[in-house]
């Protein structure tokens, strides 16, 4: 997309009236007419009796008009179509109508002369967006409505409306209007001054530009991206050129999503490839914007898009008492178990409360959840459902992902040679969640740029002269797992975890997922797995399930934007005592094995089952987290995050008296084996005993107890085993 940058464009969508006289006066008394409509709606449209909107948000608002296209087609129903057909044209003389109505209301009010002032004038409508790859030739100078992000903002430059001429022979001066959007002027080539008796006649291309005297206006160009779900399976998004005005200037960041109306429009891009430099009449389509509307996370697409009876819906749904488990139930209904990860994913989907404090700190509201544990336990599934399920959702593997694709990326332009900002998956789904598979492939300088945007929820970059902040407020599910593939019980959950503390104690939930053999389960699990293949093509040519979670995102929705719930006082006491009995148990435990916990509880952990009581509450449409929210918010931290950094080794105590008497005779053989002070390797001492009948797993087990007892020693990273004195 070169060039995207640049205004030095001459072609455009120009209104091209017929020569000839009659024809020549039919459009100007048509353009009159339309203009005495325009005029007569902004003064007479009234929503209600009496109440006459557009009139109104003039007075108040003198700079620009919104105008709604359903309002203008209750009207007229003439004007929509004009506009839509060939805005170019009739834009300008809406503009012109609105000014001269101010002008005559200020008359009315302030009783002076009145000066006409610009006014720009904003469409939006409720009709669906159209694709942007469906956007051809057809549309040319045509009105269209798209929507996507935006990846990137130039900086504001100053475009002439009027250039101001003047002939260098005669001094005479010309103003010549200048196309809008990305079209230039036309300068004549001759000066029509006669010239006098014994005077020079003016030469060919006589006029010179003074820029000083020429009038402008702000203008900012955009580059408006795809949205994620909306792009094909395998093809990359496509993006398009913006160019905005006036008041539309720099209201836009990079990462916000967008619905736009503009007209459809083509420039000969200034440094065109050398390719296209003979190709007179190939062009670059471009979109002129004349409104826009943002699609954010509090009106997460559009505050009234929800019907009352959906609404009511929602409202009658909420109250009955089994809410919360049913809402369990429609979440991954194709894996089978997993009880509690499920309602993990439930909270993380609706989300806590996001706060501001007096003194300007933010706390977010956003829980973070990570999956570990063995293959094939069905997390990538629940990674894939919530992609699906929530209403902005990124997914990216760990492998795939650098620092730069998470957070965001400085891109040098082409054309302008001019750093810009690219969002990267972080920025893209502000208000919605980052799944990252494969979590512990990532290289750890890669998972170090996603700290700030977990826990702070904003992404700082400094990078080539761009010094910002970007907003990512998003929750992060994350699977991952442990180093050696499986979940091993023989380590210690230090071993098995091996990811930093300082990334661990930002998930709100660590879930150990571990595939155990158990007949009865794997009997159910099985029928399960074989009805859910049986029944697979029964369920393509059924429209329900789809939605099923058609409903729950518009439920998720719908509450996210509704409801921020707060603890209540019995709520708080009982969270602070049950917090504090959390921290005596892990200092008591930490005493007793003599290990620091693998997973830290700090006061982040505290608030991770505030913001567990808050989406629970959120579910039931409620206001207020009671304590039996509190409660279910401890038991789901319980099974979760406190059994993970209970795990392993150390709570290896209930073993049986004939596994008790084999780790000793192992113990001794050892011993026997290897004298104090010596050492070898641990291949070799495990070989050596097992050759002597010896299970394998219990001489690991004897060497694990016997370096908590700092009996033995391990070197060479593990390898080699020293016999200490």
């Amino acid at each position: 997309m070169s060039g995207w940058d640049e205004g030095a464009v001459f072609y455009s969508d120009q209104a091209q009236f017929p020569e000839d006289a009659a024809a020549a006066t039919e459009t100007k008394h048509r353009r009159h007419s339309v203009q005495i409509k325009f005029k007569e709606f902004i003064r007479n449209f009234e929503r209600e009796k009496n109440i006459f909107p557009y009139r109104e948000s003039l007075i108040e608002n003198p700079k620009f008009l919104l105008v709604h296209l359903e309002d203008l087609l209750a009207f007229d129903a003439d004007l929509p179509s004009l506009l839509r057909s060939s805005p170019a044209d009739y834009l300008p003389l809406f503009e012109t109508a609105a000014a001269e109505v101010l002008a005559s209301l200020k008359m009315k009010v302030d009783m002076e002369e009145p000066k006409t002032e610009e006014v720009q004038i904003l469409l939006t409508s409720k009709e669906d967006s159209t694709s942007m790859r469906s956007l051809g030739a057809q549309y040319i100078s045509k009105l269209v409505k798209i929507s996507g992000i935006t990846i990137a903002a130039s900086r504001v430059k100053a475009k002439a409306t009027y250039v101001h001429l003047s002939c260098k022979n005669c001094k005479s001066t010309l103003d010549v209007p200048c196309r809008p959007g990305l079209g230039g002027a036309i300068v004549p080539r001759s000066c029509g001054h006669l010239p006098q008796v014994g005077e020079e006649p003016c030469p060919i291309d006589p006029w010179i530009v003074v820029p000083d005297k020429s009038q402008y206006v702000d203008q900012q160009t955009l580059k408006l991206q795809e949205n994620p779900e909306d792009v094909p399976t395998g093809e990359l998004p496509r993006n398009m050129l913006l160019s905005v005005d006036r008041h539309l200037v720099q209201t836009i960041v990079p990462g916000t999503r967008l619905t736009i109306m503009g007209i459809y429009s083509i420039f000969q891009a200034a440094n065109s490839s050398n390719s296209h430099k003979g190709a007179v009449a190939v062009r670059q389509p471009y979109i002129r914007v004349v409104g826009l509307e943002e699609t954010s996370e509090a009106s997460s697409r559009g505050p009234a898009a929800f019907t009352q009876e959906e609404v009511e819906e929602f409202k009658k749904f909420s109250s009955q008492p089994d809410a919360y488990k049913t809402v369990c139930s429609k979440i991954a209904p194709s894996i089978f178990g997993h009880d509690d990860v499920k309602k993990a994913v439930a909270c993380l989907l609706f989300g806590g409360s996001r706060k501001n404090l007096p003194d300007g700190a933010k706390l977010r509201g956003d829980i973070n959840v990570l999956l570990l544990g063995d293959p094939s336990t069905a997390k990538s599934q629940f990674l894939k459902f919530v992609e699906k399920t929530a209403p902005i959702a990124v997914y990216t593997s760990g492998k795939g992902s650098s620092a730069a694709g998470l957070t965001a990326s400085v891109i040098r332009d082409g054309s302008s040679r001019e750093f810009y900002l690219e969002g990267g998956a972080m920025v893209l789904a502000d208000g919605g969640v980052v799944c990252i598979d494969e979590f512990d492939k990532m290289r750890s300088e890669d998972r170090v740029a996603i700290h700030e945007a977990m826990e702070q929820q904003t992404i700082s970059i400094a990078k080539a002269g761009i010094t910002t902040v970007l907003n990512s407020r998003t929750s992060v599910l994350a699977a991952a797992n442990p180093p050696s593939g499986r979940y091993d019980d023989l380590k210690s959950a230090q071993d098995n975890i091996d990811l930093q503390t300082t990334i661990l104690s930002r998930f709100d939930l660590i879930f150990i997922v571990k595939d155990i053999r158990m007949y009865g389960q794997d009997k159910l699990i099985a029928s399960h797995i074989i009805k859910v293949h049986a029944s697979a093509d029964a369920v393509s040519a059924d429209t329900k399930v789809s939605k099923e979670e058609n409903w729950l995102k518009r439920y998720i929705q719908y509450c996210r934007v509704e409801c921020h719930p707060r603890l209540s006082e019995s709520a708080s006491a009982k969270l602070r005592d049950q917090y504090v009995q959390i921290r005596k148990d892990m200092r008591r435990q930490a005493n007793e094995t003599g290990g620091a916990a693998p997973i830290p509880i700090t006061v982040r952990q505290l608030e991770a089952i505030v913001r567990l009581s808050e989406a629970l509450a959120k579910m039931k449409l409620s206001h207020v987290a009671t304590e039996n929210e509190v409660n279910e918010a401890v038991r789901l931290f319980t099974v979760s995050t406190m059994d993970a950094a209970r795990s392993g080794i150390n709570q290896q105590v209930n073993l049986t008296a004939e596994m008790a008497t084999e780790i000793k005779q192992a113990e001794t053989q050892i011993k026997r084996r290897l004298p104090i002070g010596n050492q070898i390797s641990e291949r070799r001492l495990i070989d050596d005993l097992t050759r002597m009948g010896m299970n394998e797993s219990i001489i690991r087990r004897a060497l694990i107890i016997m370096h908590q007892r700092d009996e033995v020693e391990y070197k060479r990273e593990r390898r080699v085993i020293l016999r200490k004195v």
